[in-house]
């Protein structure tokens, strides 16, 4: 049952790292689920503090992911306009696979931006912010599964 249960988990943690860039996949919480799987397997013992703190970066990383793109629009830039462009672009952008997640919130920030009155070149700015917001969200969701996957070969 061992060998099954972390052949699951193993599993599970790359489904995660895939989930990290795939659109629909949460990466991450499928690799939270791979150390709770892990530690039903006798070889593994993880502490309840470090399944605790995984969990709460979980949930931490995992409302980031809707945010970043938001707050890059506003640090490049972009005014509420953009900030709710981006934001609807993202959830607009899940239902159109993985081009509509990469290009939800930058078409959502570049056209509030237009709304909201802003020119040409300030507007793709803009939205440029948000899609570097996507990239730094998504190379954060690497790390936090690339340091679970870590976490769970040194458990063994």
């Amino acid at each position: 049952m061992d060998i099954f249960l972390l052949i699951l988990a193993f599993l599970c943690m790359l489904v995660g790292i895939a989930g990290c860039i795939i659109p629909g996949l949460p990466g991450t919480p499928i690799a939270y689920l791979g150390l709770w799987i892990a530690q039903a397997a006798e070889r593994v013992d993880f502490s309840w503090q470090l399944l605790l703190v995984w969990g709460l970066v979980t949930v931490a990383v995992s409302v980031l992911d809707y945010v970043v793109p938001a707050w890059g629009t506003k640090h490049f830039g972009g005014t509420q306009w953009g900030v709710w462009g981006s934001t609807i672009g993202v959830i607009v952008g899940l239902f159109f696979g993985a081009w509509g997640v990469i290009l939800g919130p930058l078409a959502g920030a570049f056209i509030g931006e237009l709304l909201g009155g802003k020119e040409t070149r300030e507007a793709l700015r803009a939205g440029w912010g948000s899609f570097v917001g996507l990239l730094f969200g998504t190379i954060v969701k690497l790390v936090c599964c690339g340091l679970m996957l870590t976490a769970l070969i040194q458990a063994l």
